[in-house]
């Protein structure tokens, strides 16, 4: 499978993309400047390791230039197996090919698929990513606090089957946005779109603790037609303003709508917003520089829920079903104000009753600590009171009824 015959021993998908799904997702956004500049990638292979949700025969991989402010040259690009320490199994990489050509010039603020390639995948199949990228790359699209590692190793190293001693590891995924792939038989994808809390930005990196990723496994447990997951999430993202990436109301119909086999939405948004908005601002406390971050006016109890109501219109003009989380506990963080509090209870409320939503995920409910239900339980904090760690994430995930999905 290996070498540059690859491809044609492949063989190509058809054309046609009446059913394909995604079966993987991350949300673009620019690079942020607080966390420091990222590498040129000049002469440089990237590296990285994602794990799909349901499996297909096909697949196709979605470049995103879309923050760059220059045309994004990929020199070469295989997907393999992945094995440990982020090398491939021998025998098991692919090249990719764009109309083609092993070789894509992505333009300024653009995704580009890849051709599809036929490579028969089992759901949660760990997939090895390698761009070559020969020039350098000005404002490389990212994600940043997703809990992944990525690679930059020197050179064209697309091949090679394990990291060299000159390999360096970045906590970040880059330059890639989804995988989608041909299911064998019906199949749908679950968007989710969310912050932190759907980024499980305090869960064990590189170990698939997410919610989503829990999630994933259950249905990828179960008899029935494959249903994938699409994890949208971006740490410190808000509903209405924009905060760590675009606000949810201006993304929303590119990081959800235009999913490939979208067939439910999840909306786990607006505690960043409630936060930012009651958090103390005295220029005291530990969270006043990452705070100021956060342009806009507070937001009220109805300013949110006018934001829901916008976002359930356009999923159901989209004509599919969609899911309303509440919104979890918070008090022990920094930026807990009890005005704050009130805000997500009074939210909260809205969500379980409004009947907005076509079904509620309660994620509130799961955490809260039946003591003190203003703050998440001991076991699912990740020691900040404000984001979930492993356990917590997995009680998430193991929360949700799956006759939804059906």
């Amino acid at each position: 499978m290996t070498g540059s015959t690859s491809t044609t021993t492949a063989g190509k998908a058809p054309t046609t993309n009446d059913a394909w799904v995604r079966t993987w997702g991350t949300a673009p956004h620019p690079p942020i400047e607080e966390f420091g500049p990222l590498p040129s990638f000049a002469d440089t292979t990237l590296r990285q390791v994602v794990r799909i949700s349901g499996g297909g025969n096909r697949v196709r991989l979605r470049l995103t230039n879309e923050y760059g402010t220059e045309p994004l040259t990929i020199g070469a690009a295989r997907i393999a197996l992945a094995a440990p320490d982020g090398g491939i199994r021998p025998g098991s990489d692919w090249e990719l090919t764009f109309a083609g050509q092993t070789g894509v010039t992505v333009p300024v603020g653009a995704p580009m698929l890849s051709d599809p390639i036929v490579l028969p995948l089992p759901a949660l199949s760990e997939l090895s990513i390698s761009l070559y990228l020969p020039e350098a790359v000005k404002s490389a699209t990212c994600h940043a606090m997703g809990v992944q590692t990525a690679w930059s190793i020197p050179g064209n190293a697309v091949d090679a089957l394990t990291l060299p001693a000159q390999a360096t590891s970045l906590p970040l995924q880059a330059l890639i946005s989804a995988i989608d792939v041909l299911p064998d038989g019906p199949a749908a994808t679950i968007a989710v779109i969310g912050d932190s809390n759907t980024d499980c930005s305090g869960t064990t990196p590189d170990a698939n603790r997410r919610w989503t990723d829990r999630l994933a496994e259950r249905l990828a447990g179960r008899n029935g037609r494959t249903v994938c997951v699409s994890n949208q999430g971006i740490s410190g993202n808000r509903m209405l303003n924009e905060g760590l990436g675009e606000a949810v109301l201006a993304r929303f119909d590119r990081d959800v709508l235009a999913t490939p086999g979208l067939g439910h939405v999840v909306i786990a948004i607006g505690l960043g917003d409630i936060g930012v908005s009651y958090a103390p601002h005295d220029g005291s406390g530990p969270a006043d520089d990452f705070l100021a971050m956060f342009p806009g006016a507070p937001v009220t109890t109805d300013d949110l829920i006018a934001g829901y109501q916008q976002l359930i219109t356009r999923a159901r003009a989209r004509g599919v079903r969609v899911y309303g989380a509440t919104l979890t506990p918070y008090e022990g963080d920094e930026i807990f104000t009890p005005e704050g509090d009130r805000v997500r209870q009074a939210v909260n409320e809205w969500i379980r009753t409004s009947g907005a939503f076509d079904a509620v995920l309660d994620f509130d409910a799961v955490w809260r600590d039946p003591a003190h239900p203003t703050r998440i339980q001991d076991g699912f904090h990740a020691g900040d009171h404000l984001h979930g760690s492993d356990a917590g994430c997995r009680a998430l995930g193991d929360s949700i009824d799956l006759t939804l999905f059906q």
